[in-house]
């Protein structure tokens, strides 16, 4: 009876053993699927972070329309012209002539929170009006709270029409310190500034 008793538990743990193989196998090639099928799912998912778009040359008028010294502001499209874009693929920027040959052009956004900034001809400045940022012409920052001067896009003249290149641009936002930042301490045990 004990060699009968002794082979059965042999036998039995040959099995678990087998058992155990085999879930480890299936267990491993299921997660070895569920990964495959996963990486097209979270490329496709991330891809369009990672993407780079190419610089889009665009018409923005003939040459005779830009006077020379005159600021203006041009429209740009920033995609390829997707469907689902819409009017949020517009944007524009300010197209200065600065002689016969040469341009500039100036984004129209401020490079403190995104904001889009004007053009006063007369003390010819770019404001924007949300923070009190201030630009002189040539795009530098004058006062107000942009950390660098307004973007620049790249602009060349083909026979007699001028393009610009519209550039992906990136807004570098400011930390905003504390409301009460800068203003002196108050200790509630401390008698008021006027009794002192």
């Amino acid at each position: 009876m004990g060699v009968l008793k002794a082979i059965e538990e042999v036998k039995e743990e040959v099995n678990l053993t087998r058992r155990r193989i085999l879930m480890a196998i299936s267990m491993g090639s299921g997660g070895l699927v569920a990964a495959a099928v996963s990486v097209p799912i979270v490329g496709f998912l991330f891809s369009p972070m990672l993407r780079k778009y190419p610089g889009l040359w665009q018409d923005v008028g003939p040459l005779s329309q830009f006077k020379e010294g005159a600021t203006v502001q041009v429209n740009l499209v920033t995609s390829g012209g997707l469907a689902w874009d819409g009017p949020a693929q517009r944007i524009a920027g300010w197209l200065r002539r600065n002689n016969a040959s040469n341009f500039t052009v100036y984004s129209s956004k401020c490079t403190h929170l995104g904001c889009p900034v004007r053009w006063l001809p007369d003390p010819e400045l770019f404001m924007c009006p949300c923070h009190g940022g201030v630009y002189f012409k040539d795009g530098d920052v004058a006062a107000g709270p942009p950390p660098q001067p307004l973007q620049q896009f790249p602009v060349r003249v083909v026979g007699d029409r001028v393009q610009v290149q519209w550039i992906d641009q990136q807004v570098h936002y400011v930390r905003n310190g504390s409301p009460s930042e800068g203003c002196p301490k108050h200790e509630p045990d401390s008698p008021p500034a006027s009794e002192v």
